[in-house]
């Protein structure tokens, strides 16, 4: 896994001072930097500043919560952001995933646990980043353009302002363009895991693709759903 091979850096939005601690010592010995931060009104300038490869995102934190800290810096930070909570409360995971969170973690976590759901989410996106490297992907779709190398999408010649999760569930539709992806499928590309039947992160951040993509919801043209079976993205919009 050659995200193994280089150390990546994590920065760790959490107020409690033991439980950082842990996890940084624990993540350190698995090959990762881990950064601290301790308040949520600094971690904005923490965030652009370092540019971390990842943020741990805790939401209960003195200052600004992790929610207001999430819509701030997605305009400008593209980086896999991973939300940290000890509520569990279906409605937090879906307000973090509609603020743009890549994924959602409730507390007490197994440190093995953590370090796998990070791993899912650097080795997504190192081998998309070595595949582009060795032969950069490009797709055209009429008014749209999708670059795997730089990871960047245009509508009518204009960047669209994607999220790291939205760009890897773009490329995955639009690379699989003509044939229906079920939401196991989905989930199992970009996420690491199956679909238990409940989960609706992917239904919602599909209904945030289709609003950047100008997609009407009631009669989506690029991204359609298919009943029972999954998403289609059409290879030429009608």
């Amino acid at each position: 896994m050659e995200y193994e091979q280089q150390t990546s850096v994590l920065l760790l939005v959490e107020d409690d001072a033991k439980l950082a601690a842990l996890m940084q010592e624990y993540l350190g010995k698995n090959g990762f930097q881990v950064l601290l931060e301790a308040r949520g009104d600094l971690a904005p300038a923490r965030i652009f500043h370092e540019s971390p490869d990842l943020v741990l995102l805790d939401i209960m934190l003195p200052g600004k919560d992790g929610f207001a800290i999430c819509r701030e810096i997605r305009p400008h930070y593209s980086g896999p952001v991973m939300m940290l909570t000890a509520r569990d409360d279906d409605l937090d995971e879906l307000l973090g995933l509609e603020l743009g969170a890549d994924d959602y973690i409730s507390k007490p976590v197994q440190p093995r646990l953590l370090l796998a759901r990070i791993r899912a989410v650097m080795r997504r996106l190192g081998g998309e980043r070595s595949a582009s490297a060795r032969e950069p992907a490009r797709l055209v779709f009429e008014d749209l353009e999708i670059d795997a190398a730089s990871r960047e999408a245009r509508l009518q010649g204009n960047p669209l302002s994607l999220t790291t999760a939205e760009f890897d569930l773009l490329w995955l539709l639009a690379s699989h363009a003509g044939a229906v992806l079920s939401r196991d499928d989905i989930l199992r590309n970009v996420r690491g895991i199956g679909y238990d039947g409940t989960d609706r992160s992917i239904d919602l951040r599909i209904s945030r693709l289709r609003k950047k993509l100008g997609d009407d919801s009631l009669e989506p043209r690029r991204i359609k759903t298919v009943r029972g079976a999954g998403y289609l993205f059409v290879l030429a919009a009608s």
